[in-house]
């Protein structure tokens, strides 16, 4: 008993060291200041959060990257005009070329509204605009719900976030932290299916919908 109370303590103490680390490196890379890019795809795809993110979706939009934007998990108060000034968009190009999507309420569904506009639209390819910190879970959920899509990311840096010494900050820790513990399920969840799954092949149009789904439209 004392020798399997010890390798107990042991495995406690080894798991615990690899969350940790797993955390410092998580932490320190979503902080990183993102690098220049230059996306282009099929489709642009929004999850609500910061204005910044619907800002700088729009950017690309209207640099013509993609041909269309879905903002998914808008609030259901939110209207045209509320996003119409927080995009910056021409209220014409606004029309033409953007999707709006209220059924999401997590990142789960954001996975979920993506998928369905992305397969109604036949979109192989799609930029995913999110904070730096939401950017891991978004890419794993999305890869779960559309694993033959190609997902280029585009992270936002939020408002007076810290590029460094994020430890010195407690609130930003809490947030890093809060955001590392949901992002382990999604990653174990991406792990399985990879491992358990045969990965469809082509493009996402072959991905059948999921029944119930439409796709987000203004």
């Amino acid at each position: 008993m004392k020798g399997f109370g010890r390798v107990l303590i042991f495995g406690a103490g080894a798991v615990f060291s690899l969350l940790a680390l797993g955390f410092i490196v998580f932490a320190t890379v979503v902080t990183r200041p993102p690098l220049p890019s230059d996306p282009r795809g099929d489709g642009i795809v929004v999850l609500t959060g910061e204005g910044r993110r619907i800002a700088e979706g729009a950017r690309l939009l209207q640099e013509g990257r993609a041909e269309r934007m879905l903002i998914s998990g808008v609030f259901k108060h939110t209207g045209k005009r509320a996003l119409l000034k927080i995009s910056g968009l021409p209220e014409q190009k606004f029309d033409c070329c953007v999707d709006l999507g209220y059924a999401a309420h997590d990142t789960v569904g954001n996975a979920v509204e993506t998928r369905s506009w992305a397969v109604a639209r036949r979109y192989a390819t799609i930029i995913v605009v999110t904070s730096s910190y939401h950017m891991p879970r978004s890419l794993a959920e999305l890869s779960i719900a559309i694993p033959s899509a190609r997902l280029i990311p585009h992270p936002v840096m939020p408002s007076g976030f810290p590029t460094s010494r994020w430890w010195l900050n407690p609130s930003m820790t809490r947030l890093l932290l809060s955001e590392y513990l949901k992002f382990l399920p999604s990653a174990a969840h991406l792990t399985v299916t990879r491992m358990w799954s045969a990965r469809p092949e082509g493009s996402v149009a072959k991905v059948p919908a999921p029944s119930g789904d439409r796709a987000a439209g203004i």
